[in-house]
C-alpha cells in the first residue's frame, strides 16, 4: 500500500513538472556546516578550529567532510524525486549545510516533510544599492603612514566583492606599475578564465574572480546574448565598488579632456576577490548570492563587501534576522570575515533599510564636501544655478537661445519625444547651429531611456554651442546628479528657476502669426562648471539614503537593535567604470563614474575595515565594527551636528539635525577607528542567544535556519542585551537595566569618565561613573533607562566614555518610552 502511495505521489510530481512551474527553493539540513563540525560522525574528523586559528580547506578532513554533506543532499533528492523533475543547482557545506534546488512547489512542499531537512524557503532577488573621498577622510595623513604608506596600505588584506564583477584591464586594478604582488597563501579561490580573451582574470592585484548565475538561469532571467557568463562587469557596478574600496592609489579620473583628481581606494594595496552574482538587466538572487558568500568564506576573504540587498524583509521567517542569506553572514563572521552591507536607497523614509542584521555593519551613505554646482547668466542679467560638469560656453560668452520645440523637423516628430533632445535627427542643424539648445526634462530620464550624456552628443552633432535641460515638473524622489560634459551644459532642476528661464525665452523670442519663430533674441551664457566648491557642512546624510528603525519582521514592527551603524561617503564618488557597463547610461563607454548610493558607501568601510585589519589581524568582526562606530564622529566638518536631507510636506529639501536612525553611530573616522581604546565584542554564541531572545521566534526555526540551538542561558535575555556598540528599547516601558562589557585594545592602562546624554523623556543613569581597564582586559558598564513621559516618538542619547589617554568611546542610546 506504501508502495502505490509513493508512486502516485510520483506520478503527481511528474503531471506538474509538465503542466507546472518550477521554482528555486534554499535548503538546509541537520548537521553541522564544515565551519561549525566538531565530530562525531565515524570516518569523518573534526573541521571546526578556534578563530585564532586557520582553517585549511584543502585538508583531507575538510575535502571529506565536503564531500560527504553533498552526497547525503545527492543522496536525499535522489531517493525522493525521479530524475530529471529536480535541478540541484548549488551544494552549501562550508557555512551553512544545505543546497539550492529549482523544483515544483509540490516537491517542496513533500520536501519539507523529509527527513533530515530543517528548512525550505523560495528563492528571492536581490537588488544593487547603488576620489576626493581618501583626503576627506584624512587616510593620506592619518591613516596610510601608519600601514606604511599609500603603497603597503591594506597589504595582503583580501576584499571578497558580491557584486557585477569586474573590469580587470582597468588601471585601477592593474598590477604592472605597482610593486609586484606576492601570494597570498592562505586565500584559496580561483580564477576563471575570460571565455572570448582566454586569458585569466586575475593578475595578482585581483586574486580570485568566480560568477555565480545557476539560479538565475533556472529562473529563466539570464540571457547569455546579453549577460556575460563569466566574472566581466556588463554593468559598470562591480568596477566602481571594488576600486572605491582597493582601487590602485593615484589613477588619473579623465574624460572629455579634463582631469577631475586622482583615485584611490580606501585600502589601495588590499587584494580584490570577485564573485559575481549581479547582472545587468534583473539584478540577482540569494541562491547565487549564498553559494558565492560560502565560497568567498571557503576561499580565505578577510572581508566581504555587499552593495545588494533583499527587495524588502524576508516574509517567509518570524524574525527578519533568520534567513538563508543573514544566516549565511552569520556563519561568515563566526568563521572570522567582517561584513560590509548597504544600507539601502530607500530614504529619506523611515523602515526603508535592507540590512537588519546585528552582526553585519550596515552603512549609510553621507554627502561629502565637495559640490558641483553651475548657473547660467541670462541676457536680462539673471543667474539661475543648476548642476553642470561642464567647461564654459566659448569665451565666457553669451549665445541665442533655441528650444527643441521651435527646431522640429516635420510632423513625423509626433511620433517621439523629440523635447528631451535623445533623437538629433528629429531637429533642424540649420536652426540650431552655434546656438544654446533648450530642452525638456521628461520622464524617460527616470525610466533610464534618455540621458544628459545623448542630449550632450545630440547638441554637438547639431553643431550647438551647448545646451541647458530644464526640469518643468516635479517628480517625487527624483535624484539630480551633475554629469561630466564635453561641451557647456547645464541641467536647471527648480522649477522656479525653469520657470523664470521660459518666461524669458518667450519674451524674448519673435514669432510670426502662426505662432512660428522667427527670431531668437534670448542670449544665455553656462558659466565654467568643472571645479568642485568645497563646504564645510559635511557630511550629510544623503536623502537617498534609507533610515531606520530596524524592522524585526515582514509587518514592519520595530527592532531592538539600531540600523543603519555607520555613516560613509556615497555621494557623487569618482570611481572606476567598466566600459561596457549599462548601470549608468551617462557614463556609457567610459573608464570613470560618478555615481551615488549606498552601494558606493558600503565599499568606503570595507576598505577602512581592511586597513584595521592589517594593523589588528587577530581583531573579530564585531571588534572591528565596534571600531568603526564607538569612533565615529557626530560633528560635521564645520564643528556643527551632523545633518540630514529630508522633504518638506511640499517635497522640497530641507535639512535637519541627524538622528541615530539617519546616520547610525555618526560619520567614520579612520584614524581614530585604527586606535579606539575599548571595544564591544560580541561571540557567535551570542548572536544565536540574540536570536533565541526575540519575542514569538520559535527556537527550533533558530536550529533550522542558524544551525545553532538556543541554549538555557538565553531565558531571561533581551534583544537588547546583546553586547554592541549600541543601544535600542523600542518599547521602554517603567525602568529598563543594560549592561554592556568593553575591552581595553590599547597599549596601557587607561581610567575613563563616563558621562551621559538623553533628553528628559527618558532617564539615563550608567554605573560606575568611572572606570579604569587595563590593557586587555574587560569591565562591565550598566546603564538604567526609565520611561518618564509617553511621547509616541524616539529619544536619542549617548554614554560617552572619554580616557585620560585621549581615547573617546561613544555608544548611541536610542528609546521610545511606554506605559
Amino acid at each position: 500500500m506504501r508502495r502505490i502511495k509513493l508512486a502516485c505521489l510520483l506520478l503527481a510530481f511528474v503531471q506538474q513538472v509538465v503542466l507546472g512551474t518550477h521554482d528555486v527553493y534554499i535548503v538546509t539540513m541537520e548537521g553541522d556546516p564544515v565551519i561549525s563540525y566538531q565530530g562525531g560522525i565515524e570516518g569523518f574528523p573534526a573541521t571546526a578550529v578556534d578563530l585564532d586559528e586557520e582553517m585549511d580547506v584543502t585538508s583531507e578532513a575538510v575535502t571529506s567532510y565536503s564531500l560527504h554533506l553533498r552526497r547525503n543532499h545527492d543522496n536525499l533528492l535522489d531517493s525522493l524525486f525521479i530524475e530529471g523533475t529536480y535541478e540541484k543547482l548549488y551544494s552549501y557545506h562550508h557555512l551553512v549545510n544545505g543546497f539550492a534546488v529549482h523544483m515544483s512547489s509540490l516537491q517542496a512542499e513533500f520536501l519539507r516533510k523529509a527527513p533530515g531537512v530543517k528548512h525550505v524557503e523560495r528563492d528571492m532577488k536581490i537588488q544593487k544599492l547603488t576620489t576626493h573621498t581618501p583626503q576627506f577622510l584624512g587616510l593620506p595623513t592619518g591613516v596610510w603612514p601608519t600601514g606604511g604608506g599609500f603603497d603597503r596600505a591594506g597589504e595582503d588584506v583580501v576584499i571578497g566583492f558580491v557584486d557585477s564583477g569586474i573590469y580587470p584591464q582597468h588601471p585601477s586594478f592593474s598590477s604592472h606599475k605597482t610593486d609586484p604582488y606576492g601570494p597570498v597563501p592562505r586565500y584559496k579561490g580561483k580564477c576563471e578564465m575570460d571565455p572570448v580573451t582566454r586569458r585569466s582574470f586575475c593578475n595578482g592585484k585581483i586574486v580570485g574572480a568566480q560568477h555565480f548565475a545557476k539560479a538565475a538561469i533556472a529562473a529563466g532571467a539570464f540571457n547569455p546574448d546579453i549577460e556575460f557568463a563569466s566574472p566581466l562587469d556588463g554593468d559598470g557596478h562591480g568596477s566602481h565598488t571594488a576600486a572605491i574600496a582597493a582601487g590602485n592609489n593615484g589613477i588619473p579620473v579623465r574624460m572629455h579632456g579634463h582631469e577631475f583628481g586622482k583615485a584611490s581606494g580606501m585600502a589601495p594595496r588590499a587584494r580584490i576577490a570577485v564573485y559575481k552574482v549581479l547582472y545587468r538587466l534583473f539584478g540577482g538572487y540569494v541562491a547565487d548570492v549564498v553559494a558565492a558568500i560560502d565560497q568567498a568564506v571557503q576561499d580565505g576573504v578577510d572581508i566581504l563587501n555587499l552593495s545588494v540587498g533583499p527587495n524588502s524583509p524576508p516574509t517567509a521567517t518570524r524574525t527578519t534576522f533568520l534567513n538563508p542569506f543573514d544566516a549565511t553572514l552569520l556563519s561568515a563572521v563566526k568563521a572570522g570575515v567582517f561584513v560590509a552591507q548597504a544600507a539601502g536607497n530607500g530614504g529619506p523614509f523611515p523602515k526603508t533599510l535592507v540590512s537588519f542584521s546585528p552582526w553585519i555593519t550596515t552603512v549609510a551613505a553621507g554627502v561629502d564636501d565637495r559640490r558641483y554646482k553651475n548657473h547660467l547668466t541670462l541676457g536680462n542679467g539673471k543667474l539661475l544655478s543648476g548642476l553642470g560638469v561642464s567647461p564654459a560656453t566659448h569665451g565666457n560668452k553669451s549665445f541665442s537661445l533655441i528650444s527643441a520645440a521651435d527646431a522640429l523637423l516635420g510632423s513625423s516628430a509626433t511620433k517621439y519625444s523629440a523635447l528631451d533632445c535623445q533623437r538629433p535627427e528629429l531637429l533642424n542643424k540649420r536652426k540650431v547651429q552655434g546656438k544654446i539648445l533648450l530642452c525638456g526634462y521628461s520622464f524617460n530620464y527616470i525610466s533610464g531611456t534618455a540621458s544628459i550624456k545623448k542630449v550632450s552628443q545630440t547638441a554637438k552633432s547639431l553643431g550647438a554651442a551647448g545646451f541647458i535641460v530644464a526640469v518643468e515638473n516635479s517628480y517625487p524622489g527624483t535624484k539630480f546628479d551633475p554629469v561630466p560634459v564635453s561641451i557647456p551644459g547645464i541641467l536647471i532642476t527648480d522649477v522656479s528657476k525653469t520657470t523664470d528661464l521660459i518666461d524669458y525665452y518667450n519674451s524674448s523670442t519673435v514669432r510670426d502669426w502662426a505662432g512660428r519663430a522667427t527670431g531668437f533674441k534670448a542670449l544665455v551664457g553656462i558659466a565654467d562648471g568643472l571645479a568642485p566648491t568645497l563646504y564645510n557642512s559635511a557630511p550629510q546624510v544623503a536623502l537617498f539614503s534609507s533610515r531606520g528603525p530596524n524592522v524585526k519582521d515582514f509587518s514592519f514592527q520595530d527592532a531592538d537593535v539600531l540600523k543603519p551603524d555607520i555613516l560613509a561617503p556615497g555621494n557623487l564618488i569618482w570611481a572606476a567604470w567598466a566600459p561596457n557597463g549599462t548601470d549608468e547610461s551617462n557614463y556609457a563607454g567610459e573608464g570613470f563614474a560618478m555615481v551615488s548610493g549606498t552601494s558606493m558607501a558600503a565599499p568606503h568601510i570595507a576598505g577602512i575595515a581592511a586597513l584595521i585589519k592589517q594593523k589588528n589581524p587577530k581583531w573579530s568582526p564585531s571588534a572591528i565594527k565596534s571600531a568603526l562606530m564607538t569612533t565615529a564622529n557626530t560633528l560635521d566638518k564645520g564643528s556643527h551636528p551632523l545633518r540630514a536631507q529630508q522633504y518638506t510636506a511640499s517635497e522640497m529639501m530641507t535639512l535637519s539635525r541627524a538622528t541615530p536612525f539617519d546616520c547610525g553611530s555618526g560619520a567614520v573616522d579612520p584614524k581614530a577607528a585604527l586606535d579606539p581604546g575599548l571595544v564591544l565584542d560580541a561571540t557567535h554564541e551570542d548572536y544565536i542567544t540574540f536570536l533565541c531572545s526575540i519575542p514569538d521566534v520559535n527556537h527550533s526555526e533558530v536550529s533550522n535556519i542558524a544551525g545553532s540551538s538556543c541554549n538555557s542561558s538565553s531565558k531571561g535575555q533581551r534583544p537588547y542585551d546583546l553586547n554592541i556598540p549600541s543601544i535600542t528599547i523600542s518599547q521602554l516601558r517603567g525602568t529598563e537595566t543594560v549592561k554592556r562589557t568593553v575591552t581595553s585594545v590599547s597599549k596601557e592602562t587607561e581610567t575613563y569618565t563616563i558621562m551621559t546624554r538623553m533628553p528628559p523623556e527618558i532617564a539615563l543613569d550608567v554605573t560606575p561613573p568611572a572606570l579604569t581597564v587595563l590593557p586587555g582586559a574587560s569591565r562591565e558598564i550598566t546603564a538604567t533607562l526609565t520611561a518618564r513621559s509617553v511621547t509616541g516618538t524616539y529619544s536619542f542619547g549617548e554614554i560617552t566614555m572619554k580616557g585620560d589617554q585621549g581615547h573617546l568611546v561613544r555608544i548611541p542610546v536610542v528609546a521610545m518610552g511606554f506605559k
